[in-house]
This record gives structure tokens, sequence and C-alpha cells, in this order.
């Protein structure tokens, strides 16, 4: 497809020119976008392979001192810009992935830029605290510029972390400690307890447990690998827990044509989460709490509706459990909602909310009575970092002015509705797209086919992810506008046309 520039000068505009992909197909885009090019490239340039040359060399030195299979290639972040990832090799390409959902306004923003540069601000990012002890004079004032000024509904206590699993490590014992005040009827600890929990055996160690459903994903540390059930490579080898584990709806698509299956299906997942909750009790391994995503992620991108999720805090309140909802990819703004599961119009707010990667730090929000009776009870050295605290501020500010979750919005509506056509043009290739504000995704019909789909479009300049068994997801920045979204969509509907001519991609 065709990409002409009128001009490189900041702030021009950039008319694209789209052809027909092919005899009787439509345009998908004839539209002309303003760029400041200073900060975001016109468009991917490839120079070699990826990974190229030097990310190779690269990936030997780094696999002699550790496991390196992972790392898709290296990267140059000084260049890297807007929605465009640098690699080591001078290869750039449009970014679809975005550090797996971690980036909310681009590569090198300005206005992040400005931030590290001023000279009042050089303390906090040199002098790391301990902040559970030795917090800033500066701390309270800069949580509630940034965390709090975007505090989910009915949410004002805080504590920050330093990633998403810790966040909801942390989360699972807050909701441990509430759950068994309650039970002691607010009572002091006994000196059985004291003792008994020393030695790991109750009842100083209660045989409680969190609900999870099967392909959700919430980190890697012990407690949470429990409620993990995305991929069997996470937990191979780890010892767990005897924790409850729910269906999560597997929904039909198009969604206008299965309603009544679709209901059916949320229904029976609904009844089983119920069920369990009984049986465990029966065990003696009380549910205390149920933790779930807006959107399966890691697992999928696997959606449920608005009203499957109200009926689920229905159920956590009418058995007395916590609602952890674990916002860690969701929250930012990707969806149009600075948190997902505000879409869901919950009369009764959940109780903790979980996040991290867009946020730029970690930590989870809740309920007054989740606050921890006594010091250390919620404690590491770190508890997060206030410089991520005055990025995520300035980050605020970027959204507001330049009006980003209505971007996402608009942005994913274009992606989405590309997708939509590639898939009616190509049903062998691609099925089930869905998406909500950019969080978008699509199948493909095996895991072969999608590995060979990302490493094709990561050679032609665009960079994308996988997740569950088979599906590609798309988490873009805030900045993703419609006309990334059109470039992406004649790159892609190339390799599909192209794709489909070659035997070899389809054995």
């Amino acid at each position: 497809m065709a990409l002409m520039l009128l001009s490189r000068q900041p702030g021009v505009l950039l008319q694209r020119t789209s052809q027909l992909f092919a005899c009787g197909h439509r345009l998908i885009s004839q539209t002309a976008a303003k760029i400041d090019v200073d900060f975001d490239y016109d468009g991917p340039l490839m120079k070699t392979e990826v990974p190229g040359p030097k990310s190779r060399e690269l990936m030997k030195q780094l696999n002699g001192i550790q496991n390196a299979e992972a790392v898709h290639f290296f990267c140059n972040y000084q260049e890297s810009r807007g929605n465009y990832l640098v690699d080591v090799d001078g290869n750039r390409m449009l970014d679809l992935y975005s550090q797996i959902s971690s980036i909310p306004i681009g590569y090198s923003h300005p206005s992040l830029m400005k931030l590290l540069q001023q000279p009042q601000n050089l303390s906090t990012f040199v002098n790391r605290p301990a902040l559970g002890i030795l917090p800033p004079e500066n701390f309270a004032e800069n949580l509630k510029e940034s965390l709090l000024s975007v505090a989910p509904k009915g949410l004002q206590q805080i504590i920050t972390m330093s990633c998403g699993s810790c966040s909801n490590e942390n989360a699972f014992k807050a909701i441990f400690m509430w759950y068994r005040n309650k039970e002691r009827g607010n009572n002091n600890v006994t000196k059985e307890e004291l003792e008994t929990c020393m030695i790991n055996q109750s009842p100083g160690c209660p045989d409680y447990s969190i609900l999870s459903f099967m392909g959700g994903f919430h980190g890697r540390t012990m407690g949470c690998l429990a409620t993990t059930h995305s991929k069997a490579i996470h937990k191979l080898d780890i010892p767990s827990f005897d924790w409850p584990i729910a269906p999560f709806p597997r929904l039909k698509y198009p969604l206008e044509e299965f309603v009544k299956e679709n209901q059916q299906e949320e229904a029976r997942c609904l009844e089983e989460v119920e069920d369990l909750i009984v049986k465990y009790r029966k065990k003696k391994r009380i549910v205390t709490g149920i933790i779930i995503e807006p959107i399966q992620s890691e697992g999928g991108d696997n959606h449920a509706s608005d009203d499957f999720f109200r009926k689920l805090r229905d159920i956590t309140r009418k058995h007395g459990c916590a609602f952890l909802v674990d916002e860690v990819q969701t929250g930012g703004g990707c969806t149009g909602k600075f948190w997902a599961h505000e879409h869901w119009g919950l009369d009764d707010p959940a109780d903790v909310v979980t996040f991290s990667k867009k946020m730029m730090t970690g930590g989870f929000f809740h309920k007054e009575e989740f606050r921890p009776n006594a010091p250390y009870r919620i404690f590491n050295t770190w508890l997060g970092d206030p410089s991520k605290n005055l990025m995520l501020a300035e980050v605020i500010n970027v959204i507001k002015r330049e009006d980003l979750l209505n971007n996402a919005t608009h942005a994913g509506k274009a992606l989405l509705a590309g997708l939509l056509d590639l898939q009616a043009r190509y049903p062998h290739l691609i099925s089930r797209a869905r998406g909500r504000g950019t969080f978008c995704s699509f199948d493909t019909p095996d895991d072969t086919t999608r590995n060979k789909l990302i490493a094709i479009a990561r050679n032609k300049g665009v960079v994308l992810g996988g997740c569950g068994d088979r599906s590609i997801r798309f988490r873009p920045t805030l900045i993703f506008k419609d006309h990334h979204a059109h470039l992406f969509l004649n790159i892609f509907s190339d390799i599909l046309a192209d794709f489909k001519t070659k035997r070899e991609f389809i054995k």
C-alpha cells in the first residue's frame, strides 16, 4: 500500500493514499492525519530481517549468562519514539504490542522527557526511598496528584507496589487478613494463632482460598500462580495450593447471532462459581475472595458481558467473598475508560482493584475495611517508586489534555472495523475478531499459523503479540490513532493476501 508524504516538517499533514487490495476489494482508508514527526515517525522502515545480525549477536552474548530464548530482538530505545520501536539493526516498526501493554503514551514522549530534565525532580529519580519507613515529604501529595486522581469509584485507599505480580500477591494477603478479622469478630489475635503461624499451621495459617478462572493470568509469584491458568509453562514444576478454578465463559461470535447461547454459557459459569464456593466451604477451604480480569489477556483475550460481571459481583456479596478485579493489563485507558470495569456499571464497587503496566507503577486500590490493621502486614523495601508516581501524574495530564480515552475508543473502532473486514475476506485465517477500545484481538487457525503471521508482520514493520492458544492481540499506546490503524490494516491485508497464495504457509 502506498504512503505518500507531502512534507516531513512537524505538524504538517501526512496524506496517505490507499490502493485496492485486489480486483473488486474496497479501500480501507483514504484519511489524512496530522503528525508531529519530531515525536512520531511517518511509517515503518525496514533494513534487515528481524532479528537482524546485531540482535542475533547480542542474543548469543546474553544467552551465555542467562536463558535468552524468549528474546525477540534487541532495541534502540533512544531512537524509538511515538508508536514506533527501533531495533539495534535500525529497523523501525509500528508497535502494536507496546512492551506487553505497558507503554501508555508512546516512546520518548516529550512531556516525560521534559519532566526528567527538570532540576526539582532530580532527587526523586536519584534517591529511591524505602517508602514504608522513610517516605519523602511530598509522597502523600504525589499520590493524590497521580494514582488517587484516577481512583476507581468507591476506592480511596491505596498501597503501591513494583509490579503486577506483587500487586496481586499482596492484594490476596489483604483479603485474607480482612476475612480473618471478620471471623474473629475484630477481637485480639490469640497466643495460639501467633505460635501456629510460625510453623505454617492453623489457626495461625488458616486454610483460605481465592477462586480464579480457567484462562486467567495473575502473575508468577507463588500465590498468583495458584490463580494463573493460561499456559502450562508458567506453572510447571511449581508447588501450588488447592484453590478453586471456575470456567470462564467461552463466547461465540458474532455476539448478535449467538445471544441465547452466550447467555446460557455465562449462566453455566456463574452456577459453577457458586457450586465451587459451597464445595470448598465443605472442604474447610473457605473462598475468601474471587479474582478476575475484565478481559482475560494472556489466556486468549476472552471477553464476557457486562451482565456477567454484575452477576458475579452479586455472588461475591451473597457469599461474603471479596471481589478483586485485576486491571494490570486492562487499566490505564486502553478500553476507552480509564478502568475497564467501569464499563460494567456496578452498583457496589469492587473491593480491590490491582494495577501495573500502563500505570507506570504497581499496587492496589481497596475499600477502607481492607486496610491493614497493623504496620508491616503489607510491606516490602520499596513499595513502589515515587519517581514512577511523578511520571504517572504527567501521563494522566497528557491523557486528559489530549483526550486520549476518547481517542482509544475512536481508534479502536477503526481497528476493529478493519479486522472484521479482513475476517470477512480471509475467514480461513481470521476468526472471532473482538475488542473494546484498542484492546482488540482475533483468532487464527492454530498456533503455527499465528506465530508465522506475527513473524511475517514483524519483518514488514509491525510488532504484534500472541496470547492464548492461537490468538493475536493488539496492545497499542494511547496515542495510537486512526491513521496508525489504517497503516497496519493495509500492511496486514497484503500479508494475508500473500499468505493465502503460499501453500507452505498453510500446510
